[in-house]
């Protein structure tokens, strides 16, 4: 299975940059992995509400077939347990790829939202988009080392 995580923006501190790198370098072990940093959409058509807007038609159809999962405050917060478990499981239905989104400041325009496939909730509490994308492939690299009785995860 591969997985995706794509994000909106740039990561402009090195440090945090260094520490995506790392997680994700540790991921690789386990499964191939990309990270994709994707333009802020043009709001115009999805401030209505009512559509996509030219931007989020193109992230949709570059994710083609993917399980789609976007990171979103309303989404369904798990443990690093179940989350492994989750995972575990698109991996035995057959998911080929898995499609993580990590959106902006503004968040992900209603229509859009209504695309995904899961919305997961990193926490409750706020946290800096560079800070949630660290989060989100450490608990990734974390839900692998669970599957496979690695002591990390303790």
């Amino acid at each position: 299975m591969k997985i995706r995580v794509l994000w909106e923006g740039k990561t402009k501190d090195a440090h945090v940059r260094a520490i995506q790198q790392d997680l994700a370098e540790r991921i690789g072990h386990f499964t191939t992995l990309s990270l994709e940093e994707f333009p802020a959409p043009h709001r115009a058509a999805s401030s209505r509400g009512t559509a996509l807007s030219t931007s989020e038609r193109a992230l949709l159809e570059k994710l083609g077939r993917a399980t789609k999962v976007w990171l979103d405050p309303r989404g369904r917060e798990r443990t690093s347990e179940e989350f492994a478990r989750w995972l575990e499981t698109e991996m035995v239905r057959g998911s080929r790829e898995l499609a993580f989104v990590i959106g902006g400041p503004d968040g992900f325009s209603t229509p859009f939202r209504e695309q995904a496939d899961e919305l997961l909730s990193l926490s409750r509490m706020t946290l800096t988009h560079d800070w949630a994308r660290v989060f989100l492939l450490e608990q990734i690299y974390r839900a692998f080392a669970i599957m496979r009785g690695f002591p990390y995860a303790k």
